[in-house]
């Protein structure tokens, strides 16, 4: 074992738990549904960005570059002053739903550089302009800018023109579980002497106003060369600081509320101190809750300068037995060590086949999803009936936003989708985070799969909860796809697999199946609604609120995610059924639960409604008006690829090895001969998909056509097709129609930043790389088909898998100009050298050029990309 693998096996055996400090700081706790309490569920209005720094957070803390223990009883992040801005710098900003022409959005640029899975090194770059930061313009020219725009980014208020702009770069090297290095380097890029505040800064989330006992917070002098902010178990330890600055993280109420304050030094004490010179606004007695190290800094021109602090449980300064120790004395050498350390574990999950930018773009993969945890805290009760010395919300909120989740209470570390655009954990964004996290730290993807499913999650009714905003939205049912592979991807690394693991999930899940069955197909025809399914804006109908022409929509997506489902629960149930034979009466479940769903999907089904289309060779959604027939809804979409998900083979062996579902299985293929009569048998394996060979080529053939679905950078979520040819439905005098958007939505139908209308979403062109490889295993290179289509050029669906990879990798690669995709026409990210290799993994990418569009942090599902480049390297 190198050093880190030691250090996550000694936190598995909970010998030391290197993982109790971490990133755990979200990049925005205002305008979230926790801090909610408006009669209407104005999340975004009722504690705006204007808000945060003078106002308590009651559930969460956010911060630049931070991060805390598990619990966030404390926390660290950095602020930092031009000498210009109206406010300090003390947290990430970006627009609100509202404000920005296309939903939330982020207007600032930061980076995760780096980390291990313990976290015992971090980096981090957070670039600050030097002159005043545009927060007005920002909003303004964005909100009138229009759907039909581009968003107005930072770039392009011209604040970095010329280079007049900071690097700050924040790291963290641990000397022990509790003992935290901190360095803080700041580089002027300008060619002109610039000044910069930094403030380290140190607080309690405040449980206080809430409930709880106060803690306190003071100083005191270490050594020679630092003072220290003494937190009760901890100190922070800031060498040459040129002051320390407390005050209380209270709301500042006469400010907002023009109410007394009970306390003079409150939230914002900090800020006003600096900005604008009030001297009383900070606790001469140097005591708080909040406290800060005032750095006033001079850089000229390409200048760089250092900061060191410590954080630790124990006064590092006063060890020795006869003289006094600089908390400092082993800093570098520690940092040293660290640094060594990451790359010797990277070295190990990297391959040294890939080049240097590949490697590059990997390592930065895992640092984002490494970045990306969060301590997230939210008791829905609680929330709902107020805290008894606060005023009670209003009475609305009692049947209004996630009234019936009063069960979920969330005091965890979870992987986020974005800490800043989506700082909630949503289900199935967490599932695919799951794939690379398993890469680097198995245990915490498993500890995050079922965690959803525990009893203070889960419904008692056995739905997964969504996501903040509506715990009770449907997602796509991926967990047990996720639980697999995570468990496989474990297996392959170290030759055990965790069957302890896979038996605990399987039958929580159990539970979520029976949800789906009960609730999405309450007609008993094998054929399932859903709604929503993350797919947003792909569809003719907003899916998630009755249908305008009432009726049912017949979902070709929900139902080949429940086929999928079955598939992924067949496969667990037969891996543990090699150890409990116990498990193969419920495998023989799940192999004829999937016949009878793709039975519905390919014939038609009791109310004559099919969602295969022979005429176009493509699966569609279909409207079943009672009494009125059906009508397939021809768009072309990833709605028709999904069924390519159902894709699974099971081998001679392991029905050798299990004779009792051997039995059922061979008893069904011979008395349901109807059912299984595209079940297909190569003498070696059997296989169970939804799209057999002729069906399933047809769907490639579209698929794999650059004029429809193929782009340069992976498969679109909708046709190309559908940019000269909208579809189109009137519906009592209404239009209803879907447009090829290769960009962000023109339409504010959905709502926020989402769109799937044409660009290239990574978790399910991951999915369907995935499926064509199973389709391999069937058919090897007897199956091979035109790639792309009308080429002439023939691919086994092998070499199809790997194409598809290598268009979605090289949206982060420099191309033979030296450019990243990912980055589009942004000229300072193509060409500079302090910007171009450091990479931002966005929420979806233009369906034709490959820049990144959408929420410019999800290294959550984005960060698959760590596992393709990992297959291309072997």
């Amino acid at each position: 074992m190198n050093a880190e693998e030691k250090r996550l096996e000694e936190t598995k055996k909970e010998q030391k738990n290197w993982k109790h400090w971490g990133p755990y700081l979200s990049e925005r706790a205002w305008g979230t549904v926790r801090e909610d309490y408006s009669a209407a569920g104005a999340a975004w209005d009722f504690f705006p960005h204007d808000h945060a720094r003078a106002r308590a957070y009651r559930w969460n803390e956010d911060g630049i570059a931070g991060i805390c223990d598990l619990n966030q009883q404390i926390c660290f992040a950095l602020g930092f002053w031009n000498g210009k801005d109206a406010i300090l710098k003390e947290r990430i900003f970006g627009l609100t739903g509202s404000e920005g022409n296309h939903g939330e959005d982020v207007k600032e640029y930061y980076f995760y550089a780096d980390s291990t899975p313990t976290h015992s090194y971090l980096k981090y770059l957070y670039k600050y302009g030097q002159a005043e930061f545009p927060y007005s313009r920002l909003i303004e020219e964005n909100r009138n800018a229009g759907k039909l725009s581009g968003e107005i980014e930072l770039l392009d208020t011209g604040i970095f023109d010329e280079n007049k702009y900071f690097d700050c770069f924040v790291e963290y090297a641990k000397a022990d579980a509790d003992d935290i290095l901190i360095k803080v380097t700041v580089v002027n890029r300008g060619a002109e002497t610039a000044k910069i505040n930094v403030l380290p800064t140190v607080w309690a989330r405040n449980t206080w106003s809430w409930s709880g006992e106060k803690p306190h917070i003071k100083f005191q002098i270490s050594d020679v060369e630092s003072s220290a902010v003494d937190l009760g178990e901890y100190f922070l330890f800031c060498e040459n600081a040129d002051e320390l600055l407390f005050c209380e993280n209270n709301t500042n109420k006469q400010k907002l509320f023009g109410a007394e304050n009970e306390s003079p030094f409150v939230k914002d004490g900090i800020n006003d101190y600096i900005v604008s010179g009030k001297a009383d606004a900070v606790n001469p007695e140097k005591s708080g809750t909040k406290a800060a190290a005032n750095y006033l800094l001079e850089l000229k021109g390409g200048e760089e300068k250092v900061i060191r602090l410590r954080l630790a449980k124990k006064d590092i300064s006063r060890q020795g037995a006869k003289k006094q120790i600089s908390a400092f004395a082993d800093f570098d050498k520690i940092f040293s060590n660290r640094k060594k350390e990451a790359d010797e574990f990277y070295a190990g999950i990297i391959s040294g086949n890939l080049s240097a930018d590949a490697q590059n773009v990997m390592r930065q993969a895992f640092a984002g999803m490494l970045w990306s945890k969060q301590f997230y805290h939210y008791d829905v009760e609680k929330w709902l009936d107020g805290d008894s010395n606060q005023p009670l919300p209003p009475a609305e909120r009692k049947k209004g936003r996630n009234a019936e989740w009063r069960h979920l209470n969330n005091a965890d570390v979870i992987s986020m989708p974005d800490k800043w655009e989506y700082p909630w954990y949503a289900a199935w964004d967490l599932a695919f985070h799951c794939i690379p996290l398993a890469m680097v730290d198995a245990d915490f993807a498993k500890e995050q799969l079922i965690l959803m499913l525990r009893e203070w999650y889960m419904h008692p009714n056995g739905q997964i909860p969504a996501y903040e905003w509506a715990y009770g939205d449907v997602n796509p049912p991926v967990h047990a796809w996720a639980a697999l592979r995570v468990y496989q991807i474990e297996k392959k690394r170290t030759g055990k697999g965790d069957t302890k693991f896979l038996a605990r999930i399987f039958q929580k899940l159990l539970l979520n199946f029976t949800w789906w069955v009960n609730r999405k197909d309450a007609e008993g025809m094998n054929v399932f609604e859903g709604g929503f399914l993350g797919l947003d804006n792909i569809g003719v109908f907003d899916r998630s609120r009755p249908l305008p022409t009432g009726g049912k929509l017949a979902q070709s997506d929900g139902t080949s995610w429940m086929a999928m489902y079955c598939l992924n629960l067949l496969a667990i149930a037969l891996e543990l059924a090699v150890v409990d034979n116990s498990y193969e009466d419920v495998a023989t479940k799940f192999w004829e639960h999937f016949i009878y769903i793709a039975d519905a999907m390919n014939n038609l089904g009791q109310e004559g409604i099919s969602l295969w289309n022979e005429e176009d060779g493509f699966y569609y959604d279909v409207l079943h008006l009672h009494g009125q027939g059906n009508t397939p809804l021809k768009v072309r979409s990833m709605v028709g690829l999904i069924p390519l998900f159902a894709v699974a083979t099971i081998d001679s062996a392991t029905l050798d090895a299990l004779p009792d579902f051997k039995e059922r299985f061979h008893w069904f293929l011979e008395n349901r001969p109807k059912l299984t009569a595209n079940v297909e048998d190569n003498g070696e394996r059997r296989l169970l998909s939804i799209a057999f060979r002729e069906r399933l080529e047809r769907v490639l053939h579209v698929m794999l056509d650059e004029n429809e679905f193929l782009s340069p950078h992976g498969i679109r979520a909708l046709s190309r097709f559908h940019k000269d040819n909208p579809y189109i439905l009137h519906v009592g005098g209404d239009e209803h129609r879907v447009d090829y958007e290769p960009a962000e939505s023109s339409s504010g139908l959905f709502g926020g930043n989402s769109n799937w209308r044409g660009p290239v979403w990574m978790p399910v062109n991951y999915l369907l790389i995935e499926s064509l490889q199973k389709f391999h295993h069937f058919y090897g290179d007897e199956l091979r088909v035109e790639c792309p289509t009308g080429s002439g050029k023939l691919m086994n669906l092998w070499e199809v898998s790997q194409e598809l990879s290598r268009r979605l990798s090289r949206i982060f690669l420099r191309d033979r100009d030296g450019k990243r995709p990912v980055y589009g026409t942004i000229e300072k990210f193509q060409t500079d050298d302090h910007w171009r290799d450091h990479i931002l993994f966005y929420e979806y990418f233009h369906g034709d050029t490959g820049a990144g569009v959408g929420a410019s942090h999800q290294t959550g599902w984005t960060g698959l990309v760590a596992k393709l480049l990992q297959q291309s390297g072997e």
